[in-house]
């Protein structure tokens, strides 16, 4: 722990370049905030490259026999058991850290092993690298959060996080259109390289804009700079050992746990669709590989769009309280996955299903995946709520690519003579039949619906 602390933990707090209320303070912390909130939304996005290139891939390694169906929901079990697990300790110790390298070598390490899947074609190999980066993935979302809490007020925090996780709508439709294309020209196994390589971009982005806390830059504290404290109560809190706030403020508070386990259902929702929605497509909806990629592409522009405008309209239109809307979008949000996996195929049907679950998908993760967490804890410990909530994501992001993985069956497709067919590129050709799996995920869905019901009166409090 002192070895990572001494690599990784925030620089310590330098003479004051100026009073709060200087012209020069006010310069540099309005240039570097805007620096910082850069990094960490374009930084994001190229860890979604990463992430949901993986998705790209899937059927075509199918295809090639390279892995059955099984081991590709093994492998993404073993993904989201080390990014859950990784999520909840690297975002605890995101409060502590020089987020700018933290952040920076997450994705680095991520990228080189995205690389490196593509330079091996077994199932164990490719195994162990994914669940290696599903570790380090995980030093994407706590150090964003920590960040934009650090540089920004809280009347601006809610609408700027609602910006900042369209970084993961921004990484998906690259990878769905651009890693498409090259799986679809070349190969997966290019796939992999293409994504890794261009996410090594990402890291030198990250350094060269993020910084550490404004104290280490000689600028005051967030919380002084927007008058929200003084300098008095600010030293007070930080007298406070930070492991006895996160484990009073956020372990033990039990609207947290409510929230996770909503974020939870969220996410078997939100991965079953995202991961197996291209192979969902394709081959039961009959579109091919391209086709099926743009319909996913669509879903993550509405994303972008009900996760930019979430925070702004449960603060215009809610006083900015999140559960009435949180309400509507889950509503909306289970009637458009089942009108996705049980409509008849249609395109038009199929976009408008998506667009909605795009849109109210953007928000819900937005809301449920932080947002109404980060409302009832302290500022110090936001990277604690991260973490508790995003550890309960991921235990049920691991459990639907389990969980479909068995519910689902590939079966090949044979002719009058007992041999197995090729399609027009001499592929082998496979018959999915997806099971129960689709009604699985929409009951998620509704239980996404229902649990943030029990915090309803949750109200947020102060930074005591």
């Amino acid at each position: 722990m002192n070895f990572l602390m001494k690599i990784f933990g925030t620089g310590q707090d330098i003479a004051p370049i100026g009073a709060p209320d200087s012209e020069e303070v006010k310069k540099q912390f309005n240039s570097i905030r805007w620096k910082v909130f850069a990094s960490i939304t374009i930084g994001y996005a190229f860890y979604y490259i990463i992430r949901q290139g993986y998705s790209v891939i899937k059927k075509p390694m199918l295809n090639s026999g390279v892995v059955t169906p099984e081991q590709i929901g093994i492998i993404g079990t073993i993904f989201f058991i080390t990014y859950g697990v990784g999520k909840f300790t690297n975002s605890f110790l995101s409060d502590r850290m020089n987020n700018k390298r933290f952040f920076a070598f997450g994705l680095f390490i991520s990228s080189v092993t995205m690389t490196c899947m593509g330079l091996v074609n077994s199932f164990v190999p490719l195994a162990v690298l994914w669940g290696i980066n599903g570790w380090f993935q995980s030093y994407g979302a706590g150090p964003s959060i920590v960040s934009l809490n650090q540089w920004f007020s809280k009347k601006e925090f809610a609408t700027l996080y609602g910006v900042w996780f369209t970084s993961h709508n921004l990484g998906s439709a690259f990878a769905y259109f651009v890693i498409a294309w090259v799986v679809t020209t070349w190969s997966w196994s290019m796939g992999f390289v293409a994504a890794g390589v261009t996410s090594l971009v990402g890291t030198v982005f990250i350094y060269l804009g993020m910084s550490d806390r404004p104290e280490t830059r000689g600028l005051p504290n967030g919380a002084v700079y927007y008058g929200e404290k003084t300098q008095e109560e600010v030293d007070a809190l930080k007298a406070q050992p930070v492991g006895s706030m996160q484990w009073n403020e956020v372990v033990k508070n039990p609207a947290v746990w409510i929230l996770g386990l909503a974020s939870l259902c969220v996410y078997i929702a939100r991965y079953a669709v995202e991961s197996w929605g291209p192979t969902y497509l394709s081959t039961v909806k009959g579109y091919d590989i391209m086709g099926a990629a743009g319909v996913m592409a669509y879903m993550q522009v509405a994303g972008i769009f009900g996760a930019m405008m979430c925070g702004w309209i449960s603060d215009r239109f809610f006083d900015s309280r999140r559960n009435i809307p949180a309400l509507i979008y889950g509503i909306l949000y289970t009637a458009s996955i089942a009108g996705f996996v049980w409509a008849p195929q249609d395109f038009y049907t199929d976009l408008v299903c998506m667009t909605f679950y795009g849109f109210t998908m953007g928000a819900l993760v937005c809301y449920m995946g932080g947002l109404m967490a980060v409302d009832i804890v302290p500022k110090r410990v936001t990277g604690a709520a991260m973490g508790m909530i995003g550890a309960l994501s991921y235990v049920g992001a691991s459990t639907q690519e389990y969980v479909t993985g068995k519910l689902m069956t590939v079966t090949p497709v044979l002719d009058a003579n007992g041999v197995q067919m090729l399609d027009q590129a001499g592929k082998k050709m496979m018959e999915y039949n997806f099971g129960a799996a689709p009604t699985f995920w929409v009951c998620a869905a509704l239980g996404a619906t229902l649990f943030p019901l029990l915090v309803w009166n949750a109200k947020a409090k102060n930074d005591e």
